[in-house]
């Protein structure tokens, strides 16, 4: 049967409250999956058996066990992760300061390695196998001027994607990564304001910048990035792992 259908699958979608995280939410309810939205900020708990709301924090390993087993006694097994936490500083590379790269590693890369290693161990455990979906960038396989600890932190994401593969491919594992391009959040917004005064511009000058370097004409919306998880995460993809997908418009052709 050619559908999308994930009746019956438990995902775990973090930084799942706004932007691409959200879409993605939406689109895996929209395909029948249960879903756990983790997120930093601190959501009104609702009854709802197929959409559970936790506050965790995914860069502390205290966080991240503790929501697994909140998971896991809510709907009772994880078959799909999603790592999609996370942030982004700006400075020239000569003036980054130490607390921000801490920081930015931290949730973008650590806390990938920490939900994965957690949430891995339990697909191991249930014997069924699990799809991994982390949330990279293009900034991941390209360099871009003062986002150096973002762009350090999201070739960390595509690197341990293929480790995460090859190691956990014997157990029916399937773990790639989704590298987006430029995509209209309300982080995009924020880092338009600060790349525009770090290069004597206004942000419209920076967006008007972005939309010229894409080759379809027009920056993504979270939707986009929604539809290719969901692909990842269906049988549709039982034989693709260890791949960073590009979903950038064709400015990021490798």
């Amino acid at each position: 049967m050619f559908t999308m259908d994930l009746t019956g699958k438990v995902a775990v979608v973090t930084g799942g409250a706004n932007g691409i995280g959200k879409a993605i939410v939406e689109a895996l309810r929209s395909s029948n999956a249960k879903v756990a939205v983790i997120d930093l900020n601190q959501y009104p708990q609702q009854e709802n058996n197929d959409l559970f709301y936790i506050q965790a924090d995914v860069s502390q390993k205290k966080d991240i066990d503790h929501m697994v087993d909140q998971v896991i006694s809510h709907f009772g097994r994880i078959d799909i992760l999603v790592n999609n936490a996370g942030i982004s500083t700006m400075d020239s590379f000569v003036d980054i300061r130490e607390e921000d790269w801490d920081k930015t590693m931290d949730v973008n890369a650590k806390g990938v390695q920490l939900c994965s290693q957690a949430i891995a161990k339990k697909m191991q455990q249930q014997g069924n196998g699990g799809k991994i979906i982390n949330i990279a960038s293009q900034a991941g396989k390209n360099g871009y001027r003062f986002m150096g600890s973002y762009v350090a932190s999201k070739h960390a994401v595509v690197g341990l994607t293929k480790v995460m593969a090859l190691e956990l491919a014997s157990d029916q594992i399937n773990v790639n990564a989704v590298c987006p391009g430029i995509v209209e959040t309300s982080m995009k917004h924020r880092e338009r304001e600060i790349g525009g005064k770090l290069r004597n511009l206004d942000a419209q000058a920076i967006k008007e910048e972005d939309f010229s370097q894409v080759p379809l004409g027009r920056t993504g919306t979270p939707e986009d990035i929604a539809y290719v998880v969901i692909f990842l995460a269906s049988k549709f993809a039982n034989y693709m792992t260890g791949q960073a997908i590009n979903v950038t418009g064709g400015m990021t052709m490798h």
